[in-house]
Parts: C-alpha cells; sequence; structure tokens
C-alpha cells in the first residue's frame, strides 16, 4: 500500500450517482457540496423517481440534474466516474454486466457496496472487468465503512505496528435503530420477520454476505502476503424481547433483532484472518451479548496490537462510506486502467475546508 499522495489538482470531476437510496442521497450531498466535483447524472431504480431532480431527491435545492432509470442515457454521459451504490447481490455476476458497460463506456466506476478485491470471486470473474476497464480506458475500485475500511483497510494499517503476525481479527457491531433504510433493515438483514421465515431467507443472506466480506478477508490477506485456502462462514441470530420502533419501521417482539455473522479465512489448516460483524435493531434496548456498538482490531504478532473504539467513533456510518468514496474519486480517475484496490491505490485521504 503507497504511502505517496495524489498531487494536488484543481480538475473539476463529473460524476454519476448510481441508485439514490440512504447511501446515493448522502452522496449526491457530498458532490453538491465540494468545488472540485460537479453532478453530471442520476440513476435510480424505482420508476417513481425517473425524472425527479437528483438534489430535490437528495434532500437539497434542485441541481438541474434530472434523475434516470435508462442504463442508455447514463451511458452517453460524458462523465468521469460512477459511484456505484445499488443494493448487494448473492450473486456477483448478477450486477457484471452493468458495471462492466459502465467500465467501457470511459467512465472510472467506485463501488459502495462490493468490489474491494474482486479476485476473490475467480479468474473469470476479474477478466470481464479487466477487458471493461481496458475497453474504456478505465479503473474500478471498491470502497465502503464496513467493507472497505473497518475489516480490510484498518487491520492492514494497524499492521505496519507488528511483525511476525500469526492472526488478524476485525469485528464492528452496529446499532440500527436510527438507520432509515427499510430496505436495508428488513429486506436485507431481515429484522422483523418471524425465525422461520427469517431461516427460510438465510441462505440467500449467506451467500450475499460472503460475496461481501469473502472480499475483505482476501484483501487482507493479499496485504499480508498469503493465500487463503477457504473462508469459513457461521451465522447467529437473536430475538427481540419487546416490540422495538426503529427508524426503518417496527421489530414485533419475537421477531429477529439481532444477527451476528464470523468469517475465518484458513490457511496452513488453521483461521489467519476472522471478521466478526454484529447487527442490532436497537442496541439501548437488547442485552449486551456480543459486545457494545463499536469497532474492534487485534492483530497478534511482535508486539501484539489492539485498537478499540465506541461507536461515536463514527457516528454517521452512512456519511463517512460516502465520503470515502468521494476522496477516492481523484485516485481512482487518475489511476492506470484496470482493477485498483487499496493495496494499489496511493494513500486516500479527505479535504480540509477552510
Amino acid at each position: 500500500m503507497s504511502l505517496a499522495t495524489p498531487s494536488a489538482s484543481r480538475r473539476r470531476y463529473r460524476v454519476v450517482q448510481w441508485a439514490t437510496g440512504a447511501l446515493g442521497r448522502s452522496a449526491i450531498r457530498g458532490v453538491l457540496e465540494r468545488d472540485d466535483m460537479e453532478l453530471a447524472g442520476a440513476w435510480v431504480h424505482d420508476p417513481a423517481k425517473a425524472g425527479a431532480d437528483a438534489g430535490t431527491l437528495a434532500g437539497r435545492g434542485p441541481a438541474g440534474v434530472a434523475a434516470t432509470g435508462d442504463l442508455g442515457e447514463i451511458l452517453d454521459l460524458e462523465a468521469d466516474c460512477v459511484l456505484y451504490a445499488a443494493s448487494p447481490r448473492p450473486d456477483r455476476f448478477a450486477e457484471l454486466e452493468t458495471i462492466c458497460a459502465l467500465l467501457a463506456s470511459g467512465k472510472n466506476l467506485i463501488s459502495l457496496t462490493g468490489l474491494v478485491y474482486p479476485r476473490a470471486h475467480g479468474p473469470l470473474f476479474v477478466n470481464e472487468l479487466e477487458q471493461a476497464c481496458k475497453r474504456g480506458g478505465a479503473s474500478v475500485h471498491g470502497s465502503g465503512v464496513s467493507h472497505g475500511f473497518m475489516a480490510d483497510v484498518m487491520p492492514l494499517v494497524l499492521s505496519r505496528l507488528s511483525r511476525r503476525i500469526t492472526h488478524v481479527y476485525a469485528r464492528e457491531c452496529t446499532d440500527f435503530a436510527r438507520h432509515p433504510s427499510r430496505r436495508l433493515v428488513h429486506d436485507l438483514l431481515g429484522f422483523g420477520k418471524d425465525e422461520e421465515t427469517y431461516l427460510r431467507a438465510l441462505r440467500r443472506s449467506r451467500a450475499t454476505m460472503r460475496a461481501l466480506f469473502s472480499e475483505s478477508l482476501h484483501l487482507v490477506a493479499a496485504g499480508l502476503g498469503v493465500d487463503l485456502d477457504e473462508i469459513d462462514v457461521d451465522a447467529d441470530h437473536r430475538l427481540a424481547g419487546a416490540d422495538l420502533t426503529t427508524a426503518a419501521g417496527p421489530i414485533p417482539r419475537g421477531t429477529v433483532a439481532a444477527d451476528r455473522w464470523t468469517f475465518n479465512g484458513i490457511a496452513a489448516g488453521r483461521p489467519v484472518i476472522t471478521v466478526e460483524i454484529v447487527h442490532k435493531a436497537d442496541a439501548a434496548r437488547m442485552p449486551d451479548e456480543w459486545g457494545r456498538p463499536g469497532y474492534s482490531l487485534r492483530v497478534d504478532g511482535r508486539p501484539p496490537l489492539t485498537l478499540s473504539a465506541g461507536e461515536e467513533w463514527v457516528c454517521d456510518a452512512i456519511s463517512a462510506a460516502s465520503a470515502h468514496a468521494l476522496n477516492s474519486v481523484p485516485a481512482v480517475c487518475g489511476a492506470a486502467p484496470g482493477i485498483r484496490t487499496y493495496l494499489d491505490l496511493p494513500m486516500i485521504s479527505g479535504r480540509m475546508h477552510l
């Protein structure tokens, strides 16, 4: 991971926002606030949003950019970069055609929902991306917070202070009480579902989570010079002991209100990288089992290293994820065409506001 800093530039980047959920709307607000970026377009999944002003969709004044649900209109735009915030799918190949079309049209792409290490999905997936990048002279990069920073970038940063490393552990516990996205909290996480319904959907959820976090484990492994033999995934859940009220809607008593995912990267017959992800519908009204909201990192080596922080360390994960992607735009647009992970790019920093 290079420590070189990108050279300062007053270039103005034309940015397209793909999908306008909570994460996409935050990214639009970020683009509108920056003097080195302008909003070139916005793609929406919901037909009811098509034609609406993107700035209005993001809770700001009109930006003069009409949202569209037509891929062709986005491909025809003159733009430097697409911020891709579509909901993650269990099969990464399902969205590959769209991503490759965007890249082949000459637009760099930063994903906020995966692609932090595309090589985790095998040579066919990598080849499709690389060929699209070659056709368009573009780069593709994955960003984020949970995957894209805490589970992968931060462990690699911490590991710089240790030698003879034997194990790396990263844990995140997130409180979703104030998260506004019903699609994420109820549909993707499955909170508010009865246990039988939740378990029936667990196979699909397991595939989605594996697709996302296998990338993080493989990125850390690559940074530490290790080849993983396999990734073991374990899932557990808990039911609400009382009716819970969240920003995304009610969680009735007796329905699923918390889960814990544990991912172990196996090499030489033992776990060498562990990522634990805990989701709670309302941490203040649930037992402290699985820990309080926050982050923990541990590197077992010489010396051993530990870093812990409460949830206040990142008080708004949505805003942080969109900021991470926006701050990556200059580096990604300036990179050579192809897949560009955090192992390839210079150190990415924010911008001072004076």
